[in-house]
């Protein structure tokens, strides 16, 4: 018997799309629920009763939650392309770097996004990216050659932030600054399973210029 897998979600969340990227690698078929966040399903409150958020996997009848646990769990209990790396070490460090990108840099993205590119809050990101960058080098992506739980994480840096740069005429990402960042946002998001697992262009451009635009 198939496995019946079904993610709910919405479309325009960066945390959404790294499930379905992770899906699209191991060739998971799935059915994407789509999710109304001002008016929550019973479903989704019934599968997720803690945080009453997206996303939320559910595999034969069993709900995960929670993107980067979602990620891990889609790892181990599908074959084919490794998410994350055997060896025990470089797991760990995966893993490091993860949680890196959710406690440190997001959370200082939001505020530059939010402050308008204000200098302080830029300065703050950019002490983050640093690291971030240092690990690039000599790597088209986070996990060597291919995609990894690393990758996978800062799929926001890779496409959510150019959607705010373009949306309220900000700078973050410059390219003198941190070069192989920019070199792996490109390389990742025209890596096709990636390409098909986030929105269109217009849709976080949208997001940004309403929740943070000038009025």
């Amino acid at each position: 018997m198939a496995d019946v897998v079904k993610l709910y979600g919405v479309a325009g969340s960066p945390f959404v799309c790294r499930v379905k990227i992770a899906l699209n690698l191991k060739e998971i078929k799935h059915e994407f629920v789509v999710e109304d966040l001002s008016n929550k399903s019973a479903d989704l409150i019934k599968y997720n009763p803690v945080h009453k958020k997206v996303p939320v996997l559910v595999h034969n009848g069993n709900p995960i939650s929670e993107s980067l646990v979602i990620i891990e769990y889609i790892d181990e209990a599908w074959k084919g392309v490794s998410i994350l790396p055997q060896n025990a070490y470089e797991k760990a460090k995966a893993r490091f770097w993860a949680k890196f990108i959710d406690d440190k840099c997001q959370p200082a993205l939001f505020k530059a996004i939010a402050s308008h590119g204000q200098e302080e809050a830029v300065a703050e990101v950019h002490e983050q990216l640093q690291f971030l960058e240092n690990e690039l080098e000599g790597k088209k992506f986070f996990g060597g050659d291919n995609i990894n739980l690393v990758d996978i994480s800062a799929t926001f840096i890779a496409y959510w932030v150019g959607a705010a740069e373009e949306a309220l005429g900000i700078k973050i990402l410059i390219k003198d600054k941190f070069p192989k960042l920019i070199e792996w946002s490109d390389n990742y998001v025209n890596c096709q399973v990636v390409k098909d697992g986030l929105p269109p262009r217009e849709t976080p451009v949208a997001f940004f210029k309403k929740r943070f635009g000038k009025a």
